[in-house]
Parts: C-alpha cells; sequence; structure tokens
C-alpha cells in the first residue's frame, strides 16, 4: 500500500512537472516576443539618432548660409551709402554749376547794355558766351549721365531690398525648422523616459525569476532528498527508479531551461544599458550642438 500510494504521488509529481514544463515553455515564447519588441524599439532609436544628428549637420550649413547672405548683405549697404554719398556730392556740383550760369546771364545782361558804346568788346564777350554755351551744354550733358547714373542706383537698392526680403523668408523658415527639430527631440526625449520604465521593469521580472529560481532549486534539493529516501527504500523496484530517473531529468531540464533564461536576460539588461548610455550620449551631443 506504501509502494502503491508513493507510486501515485510520483504520477502525481510528474503531471505537475509537465504541467510547469508547459508554462516554462510559455514564459520562454513570451519573452522571446519581449526580446523582439525591444529590439525594433532599439533600431527605431537608433535610426531616430542618425536624424538627429543629419538634422543637426543640416542646421548647421543653413547657418553657415546665413552668415554668408549676411556678409553679402553688410556690402551691398555699404555699396548703397557709397552711392549715396557720391550722388550728394553731384548735386552739390550741379548747385555750384547753375549758380555759374546765373553769374554769367548777368554778366551778359552788362554786356549787353554796354553794346553800343563797345561794339569790338560785345564782339568778344560774343565769342566767351559762345564758349559758355557750350560749356553749358557739356555741363547739361554730364548732368544727363548722373541723373542715368542716379536712375541705376536707384534700381540697385531696390534689387538689394528685394534681396534683403527673401533672406528675411529664408530666416524665417530656417527658424520654423529649426522649432520642428526641437519638437522631435522633446519626443525623443519622451522615448527616452519610456525605455528607462521598461528597464526598470525588466529589472523587477529579472529579479522575480531569481527568486522563483532559488525556489525551485530548493524545491530541486529536497526532491533530491526524497529521491534518495525512495531509492532506500524501493531498491527492487526497476519501475519506481526508472521514474525516479525521468523525475530527475525532467527536473535537471526545468533547470538548464531556468538559468538559460536567467543568462539571456542578464545579456538583455547589459544591452539595454549601453543602449541608455548611447541615447543620453547623443542627447547630450545634439544638445550642445543645438545650443
Amino acid at each position: 500500500s506504501i509502494i502503491k500510494r508513493q507510486r501515485q504521488e510520483l504520477k502525481l509529481l510528474i503531471a505537475e512537472l509537465k504541467d510547469r514544463d508547459r508554462e516554462l515553455n510559455d514564459m520562454v515564447a513570451v519573452h522571446e516576443r519581449h526580446i523582439q519588441a525591444w529590439e525594433d524599439d532599439r533600431q527605431k532609436i537608433l535610426t531616430l539618432a542618425e536624424r538627429c544628428s543629419l538634422l543637426t549637420s543640416e542646421l548647421n550649413e543653413r547657418n553657415a548660409v546665413i552668415k554668408s547672405l549676411t556678409k553679402k548683405l553688410k556690402v551691398l549697404e555699404t555699396q548703397h551709402n557709397d552711392s549715396k554719398i557720391t550722388l550728394e556730392n553731384t548735386q552739390q556740383k550741379f548747385k555750384e554749376l547753375t549758380q555759374k550760369v546765373t553769374d554769367s546771364s548777368i554778366q551778359c545782361q552788362a554786356l549787353e547794355e554796354q553794346n553800343q558804346s563797345l561794339h569790338c568788346s560785345v564782339l568778344e564777350l560774343s565769342a566767351k558766351t559762345g564758349q559758355l554755351q557750350a560749356r553749358e551744354q557739356e555741363l547739361l550733358t554730364k548732368l544727363q549721365l548722373k541723373e542715368q547714373a542716379l536712375i541705376e542706383t536707384t534700381d540697385q537698392i531696390s534689387e538689394v531690398t528685394s534681396k534683403f526680403k527673401t533672406l528675411e523668408n529664408t530666416l524665417h523658415a530656417a527658424k520654423l525648422e529649426e522649432f520642428s527639430r526641437t519638437r522631435d527631440q522633446q519626443n525623443l526625449k519622451l522615448t527616452l523616459k519610456d525605455l528607462v520604465v521598461q528597464v526598470n521593469k525588466m529589472k523587477d521580472i529579472l529579479s522575480e525569476k531569481m527568486k522563483e529560481s532559488s525556489n525551485q532549486q530548493e524545491e530541486i534539493s529536497h526532491l533530491k532528498h526524497e529521491n534518495g529516501c525512495l531509492r532506500s527504500e524501493l531498491l527492487l523496484a526497476v519501475e519506481e527508479a526508472q521514474r525516479k530517473d525521468q523525475l530527475y531529468q525532467f527536473t535537471k531540464s526545468k533547470q538548464a531551461r531556468i538559468e538559460k533564461e536567467l543568462s539571456s536576460l542578464r545579456q538583455v539588461c547589459v544591452k539595454q544599458q549601453r543602449d541608455l548610455h548611447f541615447l543620453h550620449i547623443n542627447l547630450d551631443s545634439s544638445d550642445d550642438s543645438r545650443q
């Protein structure tokens, strides 16, 4: 009756071990799916980090273009100021020439009043008047040329103004792009926080697995003790010895699977710590480049 009772207990233990074996297989499958999901998230984070570095380099290039355009704008402003000074000088010279022409007209009137008494002087003064008229015509021609130069300068000023507006639009677009990059960086920070939370959860799961492994090791030692007792009592029962051996093999495979899962969990934790360190470095570098 003792042997039958113990045989029944062994059958129950074997059935329970098979159930636990199935549960462990299900847990391993779930854990593998979690690892695959974590690997996908890791690839996404690496892709986002690479995109962040590309956007940072593009921002630096845009800043260099803006600096060069600002330098060109300063040069054009300097040229505009020089043209303005030249125009003022030309206007001053034109006023002086106008004053000279007025003085010459007054002299001509005085000479006409003396026409009757000084005919010879009038002839000489007429020649001088012709020369003055030629000079006046020459001055008028120069004045027309100066007016054309003034028109060209005005056109250049309008062109510079249009270029300046274009530069303002480009600067506004660059600011909008920088705002979008800042928003992407904030999204990356939120993703990093989620990963930290997941890592903490994985650590908790690892501690629970460690506790479960210690409990199972105690159970294995207890089963080994019972196995020794049964062997001492049932040396002649070959069937009981085979069942005990089968029980021992199940327990050993279960322990091997537990140790394998613990090692895989340790490797996952190490990888996650490396990825977290890499993400912190990328965030620090992106913050420095953005500043």
